[in-house]
């Protein structure tokens, strides 16, 4: 056995001794048609020329703006790589090294293109911050939160504890609004549509309204004068629309809707008001109490 061994054991050192020398030749055939063994270059280096029967192979260094990250016998070194758009450069270019490129702030990588970081729609809130190598995520806002814009920065926030702060709870929050609140004065002289009129710019994007109904909403509201182009820009029609919006007009709201088939966000909307209306009979009432 011990003889065995000792007859194994130089064959195998000199296979791992060959197995660690490999990268650093090449065999090539010379004009004679003599087969040559000669030496790689190490990286950061090209072959200027290759060996002979009587001298060694020539390396030199990769010239500024080019480089070689491998054992080769390349005759030319490579070209520096730019970074493409919406990437910035972590490391420089080296003789030994490409440009190390990530995407820039805003982006991430997604099968080899910097995309830019989704937004957290409204009613949901980032969960965690996008990176450059993973995209936003997002979260459904949890009971006692909201999330009243789109954004890929912002978690959600708590609802405002009416309360707290002294004032009279007019409309509970949810994942999309602000909880609403008055003071007693404010209860007393404001029509429950005038608070409507705070949650309204966010509510229609929550709703996710088919954009067709969308135009015919501003078509509606804008008197038969048609004027939009895109859901931003119908949107943003309607928030100019309740700049100006009487009591009247924003009571009537829900049954715009009903006409132009939009039937169950004219109900939420509808119902909304009606908890607004509830809440402001409620104060009044309990205000009574307290002078009679």
């Amino acid at each position: 056995m011990f003889i065995l061994l000792l007859a194994v054991l130089p064959l195998q050192v000199i296979h791992c001794s060959s197995d660690n020398n490999v990268h650093e030749t090449f065999t090539y055939t010379d004009r004679t048609g003599r087969q040559l063994e000669c030496d790689r270059c190490p990286p950061g280096q090209f072959l200027r020329s290759r060996c002979t029967a009587t001298q060694k192979s020539v390396c030199m260094p990769c010239p500024t703006g080019s480089f070689t990250a491998q054992w080769n016998h390349i005759g030319k070194c490579l070209r520096c790589s730019k970074c493409d758009f919406n990437q910035v450069a972590t490391s420089a270019c080296t003789a030994d090294r490409d440009v190390q490129c990530e995407c820039r702030q805003g982006y991430y990588n997604m099968h080899g293109m910097c995309m830019r970081h989704s937004q957290c729609p409204v009613g949901e809130g980032v969960l965690a911050n996008g990176t450059a190598t993973e995209d936003t995520v997002c979260q459904t806002c949890p009971d006692g939160t909201f999330s009243d814009i789109a954004s890929n920065q912002q978690s959600c926030m708590q609802h405002q504890n009416c309360e707290a702060a002294g004032l009279k709870l007019v409309l509970k929050g949810c994942i999309w609004h602000n909880s609403v609140c008055a003071s007693s004065e404010e209860a007393k002289s404001k029509d429950g549509a005038e608070y409507l009129k705070e949650i309204l710019p966010n509510f229609f994007v929550h709703q996710k309204m088919n954009p067709r109904r969308l135009c015919q909403l501003v078509y509606k509201l804008n008197n038969g004068r048609p004027s939009c182009l895109s859901d931003s820009d119908s949107l943003a029609q309607i928030n100019t629309w309740l700049a100006s919006a009487t009591v009247k007009q924003l009571r009537d709201l829900p049954a715009v809707l009903n006409v132009i088939q939009a039937a169950h966000v004219g109900e939420k909307l509808q119902n909304k008001l009606q908890r607004i209306d509830s809440h402001l009979k409620g104060i009044s009432a309990s205000e009574n109490e307290v002078t009679e």
